[in-house]
């Protein structure tokens, strides 16, 4: 007696197999089965003025065509006067279509004068690692890609050396080497970041990560990826800007040391702010021993940070994010 389950997938279905007596594996049009249904998913997110009864319009709304709440979440924000809003939803079969909830809610935005987005919670954003001669936090991003703990695509590596193409290869990624000599004039830097850009923009990146890139953005640079790329700083901002954060740390004799994660912007390391942590140290350790534990904290704020961003959980609340986790 052979006893056999068979998956397949069939458009927005997976159809389970039942096990069936002296039917091979293979023979997928032998077993018997039963279809459960996979509803389409949204993530919407919104900030307006805060005001009454915005839950209660967006929630009708979603009811209306034949949605299902999965989480929702929302804050209203006293000093700036902002209400941000988070709602997972699914869509019930014969439902309202991917175009009708678009063009139907942006009539509802504008009544209420929104800023929005309709997320596919179902697809993993693609995203584009950029790093220099430091690996850790790229050797972390990848291994909880490979292993599923980050929900992602990563069609491309960015590099100005060669020090990680073996690693990318060994991810199967593609690895771009684009060298930037020390020194090198503006219209190098300017050619070397355009390139760059076009790289992004052939493997529809949704979100760029600096994990441990050492170079300056320009401010075009930055205004080209303005609300999609994320920056590990190795240090607790806004404390110890600029080179060798954890020499400085040590200079000064502290005590906690961190590491901080933020949407890049024109103006160095002052983008708004994603994640953070901390860890204790004391007198007894040296520069190196600071590193090493610094590294460790930036795996997993960048890692945070980064999941945050493709779970679609981070609005931007003027110079400040809003992270609903």
């Amino acid at each position: 007696m052979c006893r056999s389950i068979a998956w397949i997938a069939r458009g927005g279905s997976i159809v389970v197999g039942k096990p069936c007596d002296n039917t091979a594996a293979s023979d997928v049009r032998a077993i018997c089965h039963q279809t459960i249904i996979m509803h389409p998913e949204y993530i919407l997110n919104l900030s307006c003025v805060d005001q009454r009864g915005i839950v209660q319009r967006v929630s009708g709304f979603l009811a209306d065509h034949g949605c299902n709440i999965i989480h929702s979440a929302q804050f209203g924000d006293q000093q700036s006067k902002l209400f941000f809003m988070r709602v997972h939803f699914s869509v019930e079969e014969g439902s309202a279509t991917d175009d009708v909830l678009r063009s139907e809610f942006a009539a509802l935005a504008d009544t209420l004068q929104m800023t929005w987005q309709l997320h596919d919670a179902h697809k993993k954003p693609r995203v584009m690692l950029m790093v220099s001669k430091i690996g850790h936090c790229l050797n972390d991003l990848l291994f909880r890609y490979k292993s599923g703990l980050l929900p992602v695509e990563i069609p491309a590596i960015v590099s100005n050396h060669t020090d990680f193409y073996q690693l990318a290869a060994s991810y199967n990624i593609p690895f771009h080497h684009l060298p930037l000599a020390t020194g090198a004039p503006e219209s190098a830097k300017r050619a070397q970041e355009e390139r760059v850009l076009e790289i992004a923009k052939n493997a529809e990146i949704d979100l760029v990560v600096l994990a441990r890139y050492m170079q300056i953005l320009s401010p075009e640079m930055c205004r080209a990826l303005e609300g999609r790329a994320i920056n590990i700083h190795h240090s607790f901002l806004p404390s110890f800007k600029g080179a060798k954060p954890y020499y400085q740390a040590h200079e000064r004799g502290v005590k906690l040391i961190g590491a901080t994660a933020h949407f890049v912007t024109g103006d160095l390391d002052e983008g708004p702010i994603i994640e953070q942590d901390v860890e204790r140290v004391d007198h007894a350790m040296d520069p190196a021993m600071l590193t090493s534990i610094g590294r460790d904290v930036e795996c997993v704020v960048l890692a945070r940070a980064v999941k945050y961003f493709v779970e679609h959980r981070i609005l931007l609340n003027g110079h400040k994010t809003v992270i609903f986790k």
